[in-house]
């Protein structure tokens, strides 16, 4: 969640509003904390690496390249790898490794303005470059949301001219990008909505 809004009653810990510089802030943490695991699984792979063991031998080759990918200020998804790579990878539990949502945190006031906001544009152009997702919401307003009643929460959207709720895009957003769709059941006792992934048979 990127803060993309001027307030002056809620100072921010740098002293200004700048999305980029608190991206790349925790990327660099993130991005840290992944070189010590690489480190780690590289030099455990070459110290188990014996007669010509294929496993460990790609494991050290793809922890060294993947080292200094990170070492230049990269996460690991940007890190160029064959399918039989990424599958090592995956054992590793990379957090740069993860797909991405930014979410931009808007003023309230801010609805009508999204697309002109250029704050709200500097999140959305450094997800595109990695192929991330991006959502703009109001926390504000989603909080105001969550303590209203259905019908109350219709109104409410209606009046804002928003067709619905910040936290269902963000849903809605993290299924696209995990590949995820809803099956539906429907039976005499219940009606139900199944996670899947997208293409199941």
């Amino acid at each position: 969640v990127v803060r993309c809004f001027e307030d002056e009653n809620i100072i921010h810990v740098d002293g200004s509003i700048d999305p980029r510089r608190d991206i790349e802030v925790i990327d660099l943490e993130l991005i840290l904390a992944d070189l010590e695991t690489v480190e780690r699984r590289t030099e455990k792979a070459r110290h188990l690496l014996k007669n010509g063991d294929k496993l460990r031998a790609l494991e050290a080759d793809v922890g060294e390249r993947l080292k200094a990918h990170l070492e230049a200020g990269k996460p690991a998804r940007t890190c160029p790898v064959t399918d039989e790579e990424k599958e090592v990878l995956d054992g590793w539990f990379l957090l740069t490794d993860k797909p991405v949502i930014y979410v931009a945190n808007i003023a309230e006031d801010a609805l009508d303005g999204i697309d002109t906001n250029p704050l709200v544009r500097t999140v959305r152009d450094i997800a595109r470059q990695e192929h991330a997702e991006c959502v703009a919401i109001s926390a504000q307003i989603e909080e105001e949301i969550a303590g209203m009643e259905a019908d109350e929460r219709a109104m409410f959207l209606e009046e804002l001219g928003i067709a619905e709720s910040g936290l269902d895009r963000l849903i809605q957003c993290s299924y696209t990008l995990l590949g995820l769709i809803s099956f539906l059941t429907y039976g005499e006792d219940e009606c139900r909505a199944w996670t899947i992934v997208k293409g199941t048979k």
